[in-house]
């Protein structure tokens, strides 16, 4: 049997099965859609009211007040005012007293005046000490590497200077640490 399906149109829509509730619904539909109007809340609009009046009449008790104080002094007179004594000019007598002031600072001579070493390292191999004297020269100062022995054995020491004071090496210690050479001590050592 051939089915002819030009003739036949379109498919028919199925309807869903009604529901029990379906009536109730539609009836709460119409019923909320007339009532749609908005309601306005009285507590809210009383509250505000009532702040609103406070807060006028706060405002219309302070210009009264102000208008009474004005009214009572309008009315008392005051007492004729006596004229201030005359000063006689000041003399600044400061500026001259610290012209001819000398002050005195106690600057410990001794420790400034001293010639200073920096030691930035202290290694077991003279390859590690030859890097950290590279890594200073990139900085801009000259370093050497120096050999002692000890009781604990042979060490590679980096060291810079002499520097004439303590400022002078303080100064140079900066300076490395801000291109990232840290760990640079300050010692009253001796080249010989």
């Amino acid at each position: 049997m051939a089915v002819d399906y030009a003739k036949r149109g379109a498919p028919k829509k199925r309807k869903p099965a009604a529901k029990k509730n379906a009536p109730k619904r539609a009836a709460a539909r119409k019923n909320n859609s007339r009532n749609a109007q908005p309601q306005i809340p009285f507590k809210a609009l009383f509250i505000t009211v009532i702040v609103v009046g406070v807060f006028a009449s706060f405002l219309w008790f302070l210009k009264s007040d102000r208008n009474a104080e004005l009214a009572e002094g309008a009315a008392v007179t005051a007492p004729p005012l006596e004229p201030l004594p005359e000063f006689s000019a000041e003399r600044w007598q400061y500026i001259e007293e610290l012209e001819n002031r000398q002050v005195e600072v106690e600057v410990p001579e001794i420790a400034e005046s001293r010639r200073r070493l920096m030691q930035c390292g202290s290694f077991r191999s003279f390859a590690d000490a030859e890097t950290l004297k590279a890594r200073i020269a990139m900085a801009g100062f000259e370093s050497q590497v120096r050999e002692t022995h000890g009781s604990n054995g042979r060490w590679f020491r980096v060291i810079l200077g002499p520097f004439e004071n303590l400022r002078a090496a303080q100064r140079t210690n900066n300076q490395l640490q801000r291109t990232g050479v840290y760990g640079c001590q300050i010692w009253l050592w001796n080249l010989d």
